[in-house]
């Protein structure tokens, strides 16, 4: 009996440590959605006044015959970046951005070519036969995600032809702990791209000039567009992966609390039929004793 209830108290012992850990990455996957989302926020301003920026050179036909041009080939091939995790539980975090790159990367011509962020989708992709043209880690923090963007651009430019299409996919948050997969087209810079940024209306009444070199104007504009775009969906999967990682911590808090309560159930159990029993055993001695003095 002592055996049966010191397993026990090892196996709560130990459940109780398993939920201080699963506590504490609770705690940090909370704390870390809070300044993702706070980042992808802040570039809404920033992004806006990019757009307005554009809008503004493309009215003066800043951007040139020969952007037109350099821009007018179909793409004869796909490159893509696919932001996904380099840890683990996150549930199907990895599976469902990775399924839907595979998916959507499939309907387009030509073989892509794939740059994976996080060590956990790039194994998704590659057992599924994606040809990876690099890797990348994940970032751990908000201000290590801009290094991480100056080199997905170095990196992919130097790997993709100008008439490339360039994807990315991440998964972008939702309500509460949920998210979804998500993909756009960043280049190349077609004549739709154009169309939608002219409609964009400018604030004031008085019209911006363009100062300058129009080609280094448009092409200073458009590194950032891509800075910020890259970025964003950087900070979006952060978010969602932390929204994840909260989530399965949930879930194994609640599993763990209902293991210990039926634990301590058995414990106790245990325990007193252990006492019961040695009372047993000291009344039992006792009437013995006190039938041997009788006879």
């Amino acid at each position: 009996m002592s055996d049966s209830t010191a397993n026990l108290r090892r196996k709560i012992d130990s459940a109780g440590d398993l939920q201080s850990v699963v506590r504490t990455m609770k705690a940090m996957a909370a704390s870390s959605i809070g300044q993702y989302e706070k980042s992808v926020c802040a570039l809404g301003d920033y992004y806006r006044t990019v757009e307005f920026g554009l809008g503004a050179c493309i009215r003066e036909n800043a951007l040139g015959g020969s952007v037109a041009e350099r821009n007018a080939p179909k793409a004869k091939a796909v490159s893509a970046i696919v932001f996904g995790s380099d840890q683990g539980l996150v549930g199907r975090f990895n599976d469902a951005v990775a399924d839907y790159a595979i998916k959507t990367l499939a309907a387009q011509p030509g073989k892509a070519k794939v740059w994976a962020v996080g060590e956990r989708v790039r194994t998704r992709l590659a057992d599924a036969g994606v040809q990876l043209a690099g890797l990348f880690a994940v970032p751990n923090s908000v201000q290590a995600i801009t290094p991480l963007v100056g080199q997905i651009q170095l990196e992919s430019e130097a790997h993709r032809d100008e008439s490339d299409d360039l994807w990315v996919f991440h998964n972008r948050p939702l309500s509460g702990a949920q998210y979804e997969p998500v993909s756009r087209r960043l280049l190349p810079l077609d004549a739709q791209w154009r169309q939608g940024l002219v409609k964009i209306s400018w604030p004031t009444d008085n019209r911006p000039e363009v100062l300058g070199g129009a080609t280094a104007t448009i092409r200073a504009l458009v590194r950032e567009y891509l800075f910020i775009s890259l970025f964003r969906a950087c900070a979006e999967s952060l978010a969602s992966e932390n929204a994840s990682r909260l989530a399965a911590m949930e879930r194994a808090d609640k599993n763990i609390n209902e293991l210990l309560e039926q634990l301590h159930g058995t414990f106790h159990r245990l325990r007193q039929a252990g006492i019961d029993e040695e009372l047993f055993d000291v009344v039992s001695g006792f009437e013995a004793l006190v039938g041997s003095r009788e006879q």
